[in-house]
C-alpha cells in the first residue's frame, strides 16, 4: 500500500525528525527514495504556506536545499512542481 504524508488543515502537515514513517498506517518506508520524496511534498506544502505568509526568501531557502538532494527525477511531477515553485519564489 502506497504512504503519502497526513495532511492537516490549511496545508501544515506531520514532521517526523529522524524516522522514516507512514503517520497513517505507521509503517516503516523501506525505500529512502520514497521518504526523499515525502520530504520533499511536505516542504513544497511548507513553502506554500511561509509564501502567502511573506516569508519567500526562507520558502525558497528551504526548497532548494531539498530540492539539490536530487540528481535523478527530474520528469517527475513532484520535481517538476517544485521547480516551477522555485521559480516563483524567486
Amino acid at each position: 500500500m502506497a504512504c503519502s504524508l497526513f495532511r492537516l488543515n490549511r496545508n501544515e502537515t506531520i514532521s517526523l525528525v529522524g524516522y522514516w514513517v507512514c503517520p497513517r498506517t505507521g509503517d516503516f518506508l523501506r525505500d529512502k527514495g520514497q521518504a526523499k520524496s515525502l520530504e520533499l511534498r511536505a516542504v513544497m506544502s511548507l513553502s506554500r504556506l511561509w509564501q502567502q505568509q511573506g516569508k519567500k526568501d526562507e520558502a525558497h531557502s528551504l526548497l532548494a536545499e531539498i530540492y539539490g538532494w536530487f540528481t535523478e527525477g527530474f520528469d517527475t511531477r513532484d520535481l517538476q512542481e517544485a521547480k516551477a515553485l522555485l521559480q516563483e519564489l524567486s
